[in-house]
């Protein structure tokens, strides 16, 4: 009975897992020419969990390597994008997991940041992995609209948690990533 209670406490909470990302490829677009791969390059290096950025002018991508055991602000580096005046059209993190246990369409709490995965199979996330950020603005629209198709609850749409994740005890108005394997 003791077990249970506590296996019931933890997936009413929401279940917290760790990971830390520790690099991210970034591909924008409007890019013309070497002065806009510049201007994003600043406009990322100057976000505190920077360590560095390498850009790759041809393909219009950016590899950024994220400061150890830094808190990685998702919006932060989309904000940094926007602010040098492009749009992100792909990002993907890489980190490394430590038994995260995923389902396809629900959330999970890692590091304190809610998660949602859409398009997964289920299983257990363990090591080094790389996850795709699909939620709207950090992607094509065309690509935006498939994902956002794998799931009827609302925070596909927002970004914020609304009554649909209450199932998996995440409060509304909670701040969601949408992301994919």
């Amino acid at each position: 009975m003791k077990n249970l209670i506590m296996v019931l406490a933890i997936v009413l909470s929401g279940y917290s897992a760790g990971a830390q990302f520790t690099k991210a490829t970034l591909q924008a677009s409007g890019l013309t020419c070497a002065l806009c791969t510049k201007a994003i390059n600043k406009s990322l290096e100057q976000l505190p969990f920077v360590s560095s950025v390498k850009a790759d002018i041809k393909s219009s991508s950016f590899g950024i390597v994220f400061k150890d055991g830094s808190d990685v602000d998702i919006d932060a580096i989309r904000k940094g994008v926007e602010d040098a005046g492009f749009s992100v059209s792909k990002l993907q993190l890489t980190g490394s997991f430590s038994q995260v246990a995923i389902k396809n369409d629900t959330h999970a709490t890692i590091n304190g940041k809610t998660y949602h995965f859409l398009s997964v199979a289920n299983r257990v996330l363990d090591g080094e992995q790389q996850v795709t950020i699909v939620d709207r603005n950090f992607l094509g629209a065309k690509e935006f609209k498939k994902y956002s198709k794998s799931s009827n609850m609302s925070c596909v749409q927002t970004g914020k948690a609304g009554d649909c994740c209450a199932k998996d005890g995440v409060s509304g108005g909670t701040r969601i990533y949408h992301v994919t394997i």
